[in-house]
């Protein structure tokens, strides 16, 4: 495996500090935002809605709704479970526990609880291969880091793919007692959903999710976030207008300088800070991103920053 190296520590941290120093108002939008639930009830409603339609609907709709109403709004909830992971919706652990929970439902594959686990250990040990789950593993670069045939399979196929990276990552395991709430809500409603709607809605809803993990405009955000185009720079933003409907997830190195400030008030922290985010570069469109990564070969698997550990100084073996 041939990451890039990098023996410097992940660049959050001294942006975010340098930024705070000379924008001390920033702090302002530190904090929770509470409509960020009334959003998670609505695409749960859409997503059921959307399952009465597939069941009173020809079978070949299905795929159609999928992919220009499913994949968006299952996405989006992927992103609110994000914003309740980071305790950014609600006060108190088990209500963004439970809020999270409540935005995996429509996704119907539970995964909301080691989410929270493996996305914040991502922002502890960012680019160290044994505790960074955004890293590809070696079995998926021996696999699909094959040209356009490879790349194209890697991204159709990233929502499986995530789920066996935890396998082989060492770090704080996630949390049983709330993974058996996750699992028996999620697959209650999956339940829920083929009883009342019948097998094809429930179809509908798996494949909203796998379209919109990955061979989809939106699937595109895997790649922007940290797949280096500009080296040395490790964390790109996405400022396009696909980011009205993904709840400013584009905003990427804002998140990371800044992990307590809601997806509502990112676009806020690049205004306030113009001279800090306006040199580094960023995509402008997802779906252009999408085909850059297909069919450029210099945009491979392995165009990540890897560090040997958190501040590069000792290699973490698995």
């Amino acid at each position: 495996m041939a990451f890039l190296p990098s023996r410097e520590p992940e660049p959050h941290g001294a942006r975010r500090r340098a930024i705070l120093e000379a924008h001390p108002e920033i702090r302002s939008l530190m904090g929770r935002d509470p409509t960020t639930f009334l959003w998670i009830v609505f695409l749960v409603g859409l997503q059921v809605a959307m399952c009465w339609v597939v069941s009173i609907s020809p079978l070949w709709i299905l795929p159609l709704l999928a992919l220009l109403v499913g994949a968006f709004a299952n996405h989006a909830c992927f992103v609110l479970i994000h914003d309740a992971i980071h305790g950014l919706v609600l006060r108190g652990s088990v209500a963004s526990h439970f809020t999270a929970i409540l935005a995996n439902l429509p996704t119907a594959v539970p995964s909301a609880v080691s989410f929270r686990t493996y996305h914040l250990q991502h922002h502890q040990h960012q680019g160290v291969d044994a505790l960074d789950a955004d890293l590809p593993r070696r079995w998926e670069i021996r696999l699909f880091n094959r040209g356009f045939p490879g790349k194209l399979g890697w991204i159709s196929l990233y929502a499986l793919i995530i789920m066996f990276r935890p396998l082989e990552l060492r770090g704080k395991p996630p949390e049983l007692g709330w993974m058996a709430v996750n699992f028996g809500a999620v697959l209650a409603f999956d339940l829920a959903v083929v009883l009342i709607f019948g097998p094809a809605a429930l179809a509908y809803l798996l494949l909203s999710t796998f379209l919109g993990l990955g061979l989809h405009p939106v699937g595109a955000r895997w790649i922007q976030e940290h797949f280096v185009v500009a080296p040395p720079q490790e964390t790109y933003s996405y400022y396009g207008p696909l980011n009205r409907i993904a709840f400013n997830v584009g905003y990427h190195n804002e998140h990371h300088d800044f992990a307590g400030i809601p997806w509502s008030r990112l676009p806020q922290v690049r205004a306030m800070a113009p001279e800090f985010y306006d040199t580094l570069v960023a995509h402008p469109s997802w779906p252009g991103l999408l085909w850059r990564f297909l069919t450029d070969p210099k945009v491979t698997l392995e165009s990540r920053i890897e560090r040997e550990t958190r501040f590069g100084l000792k290699k973490v073996e698995i």
